[in-house]
Protein backbone atom coordinates (compact mmCIF):
# COMPACT_ATOMS: atom_id res chain seq x y z
CA UNK A 1 0.00 0.00 0.00
CA UNK A 2 1.16 3.09 -0.67
CA UNK A 3 0.72 6.04 1.63
CA UNK A 4 -0.03 9.51 0.27
CA UNK A 5 1.13 12.91 1.33
CA UNK A 6 -2.26 14.22 1.63
CA UNK A 7 -5.79 12.70 0.94
CA UNK A 8 -6.95 15.22 -1.70
CA UNK A 9 -8.96 13.66 -4.47
CA UNK A 10 -6.36 14.75 -6.93
CA UNK A 11 -4.26 12.35 -4.80
CA UNK A 12 -5.96 9.80 -4.52
CA UNK A 13 -7.44 9.71 -8.12
CA UNK A 14 -3.54 9.51 -8.61
CA UNK A 15 -2.81 6.72 -6.66
CA UNK A 16 -6.12 4.68 -8.00
CA UNK A 17 -4.72 5.27 -11.65
CA UNK A 18 -1.68 3.60 -10.43
CA UNK A 19 -2.88 0.82 -9.41
CA UNK A 20 -4.98 0.56 -12.66
CA UNK A 21 -1.88 1.28 -15.15
CA UNK A 22 0.59 -1.04 -13.07
CA UNK A 23 -2.49 -3.95 -12.99
CA UNK A 24 -2.86 -4.14 -9.59
CA UNK A 25 -6.03 -4.03 -10.34
CA UNK A 26 -7.11 -6.29 -13.41
CA UNK A 27 -9.31 -5.04 -16.67
CA UNK A 28 -12.65 -5.92 -15.52
CA UNK A 29 -11.99 -6.66 -11.70
CA UNK A 30 -14.44 -4.86 -9.44
CA UNK A 31 -12.58 -2.58 -7.49
CA UNK A 32 -13.24 -1.62 -3.50
CA UNK A 33 -16.47 0.55 -2.72
CA UNK A 34 -16.00 4.19 -1.83
CA UNK A 35 -16.55 3.17 1.64
CA UNK A 36 -13.86 1.36 1.88
CA UNK A 37 -11.43 3.34 -0.11
CA UNK A 38 -12.51 6.35 2.12
CA UNK A 39 -11.51 3.85 5.41
CA UNK A 40 -7.84 3.12 3.30
CA UNK A 41 -7.16 6.79 2.91
CA UNK A 42 -8.79 8.22 5.89
CA UNK A 43 -10.76 10.72 4.26
CA UNK A 44 -14.52 11.00 3.41
CA UNK A 45 -16.61 9.21 0.90
CA UNK A 46 -17.09 12.23 -0.76
CA UNK A 47 -13.39 12.49 -1.87
CA UNK A 48 -13.42 9.11 -2.72
CA UNK A 49 -16.62 9.50 -5.41
CA UNK A 50 -14.76 12.83 -6.45
CA UNK A 51 -12.03 10.57 -7.70
CA UNK A 52 -13.92 8.07 -9.05
CA UNK A 53 -16.18 10.56 -11.13
CA UNK A 54 -12.98 11.79 -12.61
CA UNK A 55 -11.48 8.01 -13.22
CA UNK A 56 -15.12 7.66 -14.89
CA UNK A 57 -14.58 10.66 -17.07
CA UNK A 58 -11.35 9.62 -18.49
CA UNK A 59 -12.84 5.77 -19.18
CA UNK A 60 -10.53 4.38 -16.67
CA UNK A 61 -13.29 2.76 -14.79
CA UNK A 62 -16.93 1.59 -15.50
CA UNK A 63 -19.28 2.67 -12.92
CA UNK A 64 -22.80 1.16 -12.50
CA UNK A 65 -25.40 1.59 -10.01
CA UNK A 66 -25.82 -1.24 -7.69
CA UNK A 67 -23.19 -3.02 -9.88
CA UNK A 68 -20.04 -1.50 -8.39
CA UNK A 69 -17.07 -0.17 -10.32
CA UNK A 70 -15.17 -2.10 -12.33
CA UNK A 71 -11.66 -1.43 -14.50
CA UNK A 72 -12.59 -0.91 -17.82
CA UNK A 73 -11.67 -3.54 -20.12
CA UNK A 74 -10.95 -1.24 -23.18
CA UNK A 75 -9.81 1.80 -21.42
CA UNK A 76 -10.71 4.92 -23.99
CA UNK A 77 -7.60 7.15 -24.43
CA UNK A 78 -8.44 10.74 -24.11
CA UNK A 79 -6.62 13.46 -25.62
CA UNK A 80 -5.50 16.33 -23.06
CA UNK A 81 -6.75 19.96 -24.52
CA UNK A 82 -5.97 23.31 -23.35
CA UNK A 83 -6.94 26.89 -24.65
CA UNK A 84 -3.73 28.45 -24.97
CA UNK A 85 -2.29 31.66 -25.43
CA UNK A 86 -1.97 32.50 -28.58
CA UNK A 87 1.19 34.85 -27.49
CA UNK A 88 2.83 32.02 -25.37
CA UNK A 89 2.07 29.66 -28.48
CA UNK A 90 4.40 31.90 -30.74
CA UNK A 91 6.71 32.60 -28.04
CA UNK A 92 7.30 28.93 -27.71
CA UNK A 93 8.19 28.77 -31.66
CA UNK A 94 11.55 31.06 -30.56
CA UNK A 95 9.32 33.73 -32.41
CA UNK A 96 8.18 37.55 -31.41
CA UNK A 97 4.35 38.20 -30.96
CA UNK A 98 2.55 40.76 -31.92
CA UNK A 99 -1.01 41.61 -33.02
CA UNK A 100 -3.64 43.94 -34.82
CA UNK A 101 -7.28 44.07 -33.63
CA UNK A 102 -8.83 44.55 -37.13
CA UNK A 103 -12.49 45.25 -36.31
CA UNK A 104 -14.81 45.30 -33.25
CA UNK A 105 -18.45 46.11 -33.23
CA UNK A 106 -21.37 45.16 -31.68
CA UNK A 107 -24.12 43.37 -34.00
CA UNK A 108 -26.43 40.97 -34.49
CA UNK A 109 -24.88 37.82 -35.78
CA UNK A 110 -26.02 35.29 -37.94
CA UNK A 111 -28.71 33.19 -37.60
CA UNK A 112 -26.11 29.90 -37.85
CA UNK A 113 -23.85 31.78 -35.24
CA UNK A 114 -27.15 32.26 -32.96
CA UNK A 115 -28.08 28.99 -33.02
CA UNK A 116 -24.87 27.69 -32.55
CA UNK A 117 -24.40 29.65 -29.08
CA UNK A 118 -28.45 29.38 -28.48
CA UNK A 119 -29.05 32.76 -28.19
CA UNK A 120 -32.01 35.14 -29.30
CA UNK A 121 -31.82 36.30 -32.49
CA UNK A 122 -32.28 39.82 -31.52
CA UNK A 123 -29.31 39.42 -29.17
CA UNK A 124 -26.64 41.62 -30.28
CA UNK A 125 -22.99 39.96 -29.45
CA UNK A 126 -19.26 41.47 -29.61
CA UNK A 127 -17.46 40.46 -32.81
CA UNK A 128 -13.66 40.85 -32.94
CA UNK A 129 -11.36 40.09 -35.67
CA UNK A 130 -7.72 39.95 -35.22
CA UNK A 131 -4.76 38.73 -36.53
CA UNK A 132 -1.79 37.50 -34.99
CA UNK A 133 2.24 37.56 -35.70
CA UNK A 134 4.78 35.40 -35.75
CA UNK A 135 8.02 38.01 -36.27
CA UNK A 136 5.67 40.33 -38.20
CA UNK A 137 4.34 37.50 -40.59
CA UNK A 138 0.64 36.13 -40.02
CA UNK A 139 0.32 33.25 -37.79
CA UNK A 140 -3.57 32.76 -37.39
CA UNK A 141 -6.97 34.61 -38.11
CA UNK A 142 -9.32 34.73 -35.53
CA UNK A 143 -13.22 35.34 -36.15
CA UNK A 144 -14.63 35.36 -32.53
CA UNK A 145 -17.98 36.33 -31.28
CA UNK A 146 -18.74 37.16 -27.65
CA UNK A 147 -21.57 37.16 -25.61
CA UNK A 148 -21.36 40.86 -23.55
CA UNK A 149 -24.23 39.04 -21.17
CA UNK A 150 -21.74 36.52 -20.07
CA UNK A 151 -18.43 38.64 -19.69
CA UNK A 152 -19.68 42.40 -19.71
CA UNK A 153 -15.96 43.82 -18.66
CA UNK A 154 -14.62 43.05 -21.94
CA UNK A 155 -16.96 45.75 -23.41
CA UNK A 156 -13.94 48.51 -21.59
CA UNK A 157 -10.92 45.85 -21.73
CA UNK A 158 -8.14 47.67 -24.25
CA UNK A 159 -7.87 44.55 -26.83
CA UNK A 160 -5.37 46.11 -28.65
CA UNK A 161 -3.29 46.37 -25.84
CA UNK A 162 -4.15 42.44 -25.09
CA UNK A 163 -5.86 39.87 -27.12
CA UNK A 164 -8.88 39.08 -27.00
CA UNK A 165 -7.82 35.15 -26.57
CA UNK A 166 -5.84 36.18 -23.57
CA UNK A 167 -8.30 38.32 -21.67
CA UNK A 168 -10.54 35.56 -21.82
CA UNK A 169 -8.13 33.00 -20.79
CA UNK A 170 -7.36 35.22 -17.58
CA UNK A 171 -10.50 36.53 -16.73
CA UNK A 172 -13.48 34.03 -18.62
CA UNK A 173 -14.23 30.26 -16.57
CA UNK A 174 -15.94 27.94 -18.36
CA UNK A 175 -17.44 24.77 -17.01
CA UNK A 176 -17.28 23.35 -20.81
CA UNK A 177 -17.45 23.36 -24.52
CA UNK A 178 -17.18 22.08 -27.69
CA UNK A 179 -14.33 22.21 -30.31
CA UNK A 180 -13.51 20.85 -33.58
CA UNK A 181 -10.61 20.89 -36.13
CA UNK A 182 -10.84 20.44 -39.93
CA UNK A 183 -8.71 21.46 -43.15
CA UNK A 184 -10.00 23.95 -45.30
CA UNK A 185 -9.66 25.80 -48.31
CA UNK A 186 -8.80 29.10 -47.20
CA UNK A 187 -11.52 31.53 -48.35
CA UNK A 188 -10.70 35.33 -49.90
CA UNK A 189 -10.83 36.99 -46.02
CA UNK A 190 -8.40 33.90 -44.95
CA UNK A 191 -6.39 34.25 -47.78
CA UNK A 192 -5.86 37.85 -47.66
CA UNK A 193 -5.20 38.31 -44.36
CA UNK A 194 -2.58 35.22 -43.54
CA UNK A 195 -1.15 36.39 -47.01
CA UNK A 196 -1.67 32.82 -48.92
CA UNK A 197 -3.53 32.44 -51.87
CA UNK A 198 -7.27 32.10 -52.09
CA UNK A 199 -8.23 28.24 -51.98
CA UNK A 200 -4.80 27.33 -50.01
CA UNK A 201 -5.36 24.12 -47.51
CA UNK A 202 -5.53 25.74 -43.82
CA UNK A 203 -5.76 24.18 -40.78
CA UNK A 204 -8.97 25.17 -38.64
CA UNK A 205 -9.92 25.14 -35.20
CA UNK A 206 -13.39 26.17 -34.01
CA UNK A 207 -14.37 26.33 -30.17
CA UNK A 208 -17.10 27.27 -27.88
CA UNK A 209 -16.90 27.39 -24.33
CA UNK A 210 -20.10 28.11 -21.29
CA UNK A 211 -20.65 28.44 -18.38
CA UNK A 212 -23.09 26.45 -17.50
CA UNK A 213 -25.88 26.70 -20.19
CA UNK A 214 -24.28 30.17 -21.31
CA UNK A 215 -22.02 30.87 -23.86
CA UNK A 216 -19.34 33.06 -23.83
CA UNK A 217 -17.61 32.82 -27.15
CA UNK A 218 -17.46 30.99 -30.21
CA UNK A 219 -14.76 31.57 -32.26
CA UNK A 220 -12.66 30.46 -35.90
CA UNK A 221 -9.07 30.13 -35.95
CA UNK A 222 -7.26 29.87 -39.49
CA UNK A 223 -3.87 29.38 -39.02
CA UNK A 224 -1.60 30.08 -41.78
CA UNK A 225 -0.04 27.14 -43.92
CA UNK A 226 2.70 24.70 -41.91
CA UNK A 227 1.15 25.11 -38.74
CA UNK A 228 1.58 21.91 -36.21
CA UNK A 229 -0.72 20.94 -33.20
CA UNK A 230 0.48 18.95 -30.45
CA UNK A 231 -1.48 17.20 -27.75
CA UNK A 232 -0.76 14.63 -25.12
CA UNK A 233 -2.65 11.49 -24.14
Amino acid sequence: MRTLENNSWQNIQGELSRRIMMRVWQPGEQIPNEADLAVEFGCARTTVNRAMRELANAGLVERRRKAGTRVALNPIRKATLEISITRQEVERRGAQYSHILLERQMKRPPRLISSQMKLAEKDKLLQLKTLHLADNQPFMYEDRWVNPDAVPEILQADLSEISANEWLVQNAPFSDGDISFSAINASEVEAENLGIEKGTAIFIIERMTRMGETAITLVKLAYAPGFKMHTTI
